[in-house]
């Protein structure tokens, strides 16, 4: 039988490739931390703004919670309307639909809908005429984004 010993070639060229292959594993590492910084500056971009991978990793972290958001509801005579505002204005404001309760006898009964739509700089909602005095509140659902809210209760009133 044959032994085998292992030989230990130093050639520069072997030296280098080795070099290479380390700064390639450190040039991997950096090219992910620039594109996850690209990836979330890309939403909030400033003059002189530096991020580290680890800046990176918790803004990503802190993307991931549901953003907060919060309805309004306001009567005017028996015509409801509001507005719902949130820090992720875009997913959690835009298109939202608005659910409105009528309490009889304290018991939430669901009187109408609406979705939001952007007027001005802000993202509205009205149902119009009720056609009916009461304690009325609005809500909007949570979803894997964006936080839920329920309004403050309003009365609304007959004029005349």
């Amino acid at each position: 039988m044959a032994a085998y010993a292992s030989i230990a070639v130093h050639h520069p060229q072997i030296h280098q490739l080795e070099e290479m292959t380390e700064m390639s594993k450190t040039l991997k590492t950096a090219v992910i931390a620039s594109a996850m910084s690209s990836i979330l500056l890309a939403g909030s971009v400033t003059s002189s703004m530096t991020m580290t991978a680890a800046d990176a990793a918790q803004r990503l972290d802190s993307r991931a919670r549901p953003a907060e958001v919060t309805v309004t509801i306001r009567a005017d005579g028996v015509d409801l309307s509001g507005q719902v505002v949130s820090s992720r204005p875009l997913a959690c404001a835009a298109d939202r639909t608005v659910n409105v309760y009528k309490l009889i006898g304290g018991v939430p009964h669901l009187w109408a809908s609406d979705t939001t739509q952007l007027q001005g700089r802000s993202y509205r909602w009205s149902i119009g005429n009720t056609g009916q005095p009461g304690r009325f509140y609005a809500e909007v659902k949570a979803s894997r984004y964006c936080k839920g809210d329920r309004s403050r209760t309003v009365i609304a009133r007959r004029e005349g």
